[in-house]
């Protein structure tokens, strides 16, 4: 049996389609990923023994400029993924078992596999995208924000049209190519009435949050058993847990001043620092030696050895540090953020940090709180019930959903 996973995003798209195909082919199927030509994702696929298949532009060329996205840049680049998954996805699909996407909007994903005859997943790890009587939508890229009304299910109407003035002209263009009728609703279109959650129950417990029939699967967790660097064991072995800052694939354009604020805000606690490089570019400010860099390193082993994680709220980043019991400073950036930041201040694993741009007086404080032994007794508590399995029960389900639709097939 053979399948295809399809993304766009960041690092935090990419790696938990590693850690599912990993499980499916531990199950006996083929996987091939679908996903941005950044150097990175490539390697991580490639460390996994899956290759990368290029779909649209790289992640980075797009977010890390010298100012954020424009509304203009997002009505050039939703168009462009459009036709990168008509032309990628129907190439890698052909023969295929089953089409799972997720990642920015995936547009186009569920008419190649309409096309194909293949079963259609479509997967989030958050669902703030989805439509829900709990809370209101948040902006859509190159679209004005959601007015301020009660009725969310004004708001949601609202969210569909500017999903479809990003993406509805090119999708149907591209399916009556191919002799599908159009769709009049993008993004329910996409998400189809039964998406997956790929979040951990515990951090995220979502079962009343939308009116879709919502599975929930688990966090898809890649196991990482890369040994940290020499030099960053050097530096843990010389001194009290540093507290470790990073971003993850964040540009983090609203702090210019961000390592100052970090550093700083981390000495004034008393401890060392330990700064993840990251998208942000995050540098030393002096040469002090209570102060390391790192790039790209295995966090699965990181983090159970650092006294707190300051980081930008990912999904994967919250889970990871949540599995470690290390506690948490969330300072969120976009969409899903402020969620995790929230919950791991309600979990009492950390502190949720107000607002995006912080000084090193807001830092401070919010390190004051997670640094206390009851928080690390907290976060060390809540590690324990963190699941492991999710990307093992996708896999599962995926496998089972093609072999009810395809039943000529077999692993």
């Amino acid at each position: 049996m053979r399948v295809v996973l399809s993304t766009w995003g960041s690092r935090g798209d990419v790696e938990p389609l590693a850690a599912l195909a990993v499980r499916l082919r531990e199950l006996g199927a083929e996987a091939q990923v679908c996903a941005p030509p950044d150097e990175e994702f490539a390697a991580l696929l490639a460390g996994v023994g899956v290759e990368l298949v290029p779909l649209g532009p790289s992640v980075r060329s797009v977010v890390t400029g010298k100012r954020p996205p424009t509304a203009q840049d997002a009505f050039r680049l939703a168009p462009e993924l459009v036709a990168a998954r008509f032309e990628t996805l129907t190439a890698a699909a052909e023969g295929s078992d089953a089409l799972l996407a997720t990642g920015l909007m995936p547009a186009g994903a569920r008419a190649v596999a309409e096309k194909l005859g293949i079963p259609y997943v479509y997967a989030c790890f958050h669902p703030f995208g989805l439509p829900s009587r709990h809370f209101r939508p948040g902006p859509r890229p190159g679209t004005p924000s959601p007015r301020e009304e009660t009725d969310h299910k004004v708001l949601w109407e609202q969210d569909a049209q500017r999903v479809n003035a990003l993406y509805g002209e090119a999708l149907n263009r591209h399916r009556a190519a191919i002799g599908l009728p159009p769709v009049d609703n993008v993004r329910d279109h996409v998400f189809t009435d039964r998406p997956w959650l790929a979040a951990d129950p515990v951090l995220g417990p979502w079962q009343a949050m939308t009116e879709l029939d919502l599975v929930q699967t688990g966090a898809w967790i890649l196991p990482d058993e890369r040994p940290l660097p020499a030099e960053l064991e050097a530096f843990l072995d010389a001194g009290a847990p540093p507290v470790y800052v990073g971003f993850g694939s964040m540009a983090v354009h609203l702090s210019t001043d961000l390592a100052r604020v970090a550093i700083e805000a981390v000495r004034a606690q008393g401890h060392r620092v330990l700064l993840a490089r990251g998208w942000a570019g995050l540098a030393p400010i002096d040469d002090r030696d209570d102060c390391h860099v790192v790039g790209e390193v295995n966090q699965q082993a990181l983090f159970g050895r650092v006294a707190a994680v300051v980081h930008h709220g990912g999904a994967g980043t919250t889970t990871t540090a949540a599995r470690a019991g290390a506690p948490q400073v969330v300072v969120p950036q976009i969409v899903d953020q402020p969620y995790w930041a929230a919950r791991v201040a309600e979990l009492g694993i950390g502190a949720a940090h107000d607002g995006p741009a912080p000084t090193v007086d807001s830092l401070s404080a919010a390190l004051t709180t997670a640094l206390t032994p009851g928080t690390r007794a907290r976060a060390t508590a809540v590690a324990g019930t963190i699941r492991t399995d999710g990307a093992a029960v996708a896999a599962k389900l995926l496998l089972d959903a093609a072999g009810r639709e395809r039943p000529q097939s077999s692993c």
